[in-house]
């Protein structure tokens, strides 16, 4: 059996997300990772598009992609949960025939408005999975169970449907 053949045996392919965690790994584009393969059960290879191959210790690549994919994992969850909050905040502000600003995901906070008014700041406290809400930038924040009783608590009143 020639080496292609036992090589192409071994070889499994690699999903977009594996090429994304190899090329973050070894600074690479994620277009460029062809395949990767273990030899000898110590070292990993790593076939590039163009040819190239580089070799890398196998517990050393092991750990970085167990980290890579704790850091992807994190990264999702944390866009899973933006999505649900500015649902709610959408809906919260809807009821009260409010908008919202831009939000800055990273802090998940937004300026509030009713027309070009602006009625006040809400956020999103990460630590105490509260919802935050003040008035003027410069006054401290104060805290409500949801996105609703924060503008609520801004002195807003809830529309009412006829």
């Amino acid at each position: 059996m020639t080496y292609t053949a036992l090589n192409k045996q071994v070889q499994s392919p690699l999903t977009e997300q594996d090429k994304r965690i190899i090329a973050t790994i070894i600074q690479r584009h994620a277009d460029e990772i062809k395949t990767l393969w273990i030899d000898c059960g110590i070292t990993v290879w790593v076939q590039l598009q163009d040819g190239g191959r580089l070799a890398f210790d196998r517990n050393w690549f092991a750990q970085r992609v167990a980290e890579e994919k704790t850091s992807l994992e994190a990264q999702e969850n944390l866009h899973r949960q933006n999505q649900r909050l500015e649902a709610e905040l959408k809906q919260a502000c809807t009821e009260y025939g409010l908008q919202h600003g831009e939000i800055d995901y990273l802090m998940f906070s937004t300026k509030v408005y009713r027309g070009r008014d602006l009625v006040g700041f809400v956020g999103f406290h990460r630590f105490s999975q509260m919802w935050t809400y003040s008035r003027r930038a410069t006054e401290p924040d104060r805290y409500a169970r949801s996105a609703s009783d924060a503008l609520a608590k801004l002195g807003v009143r809830q529309l009412t449907m006829v």
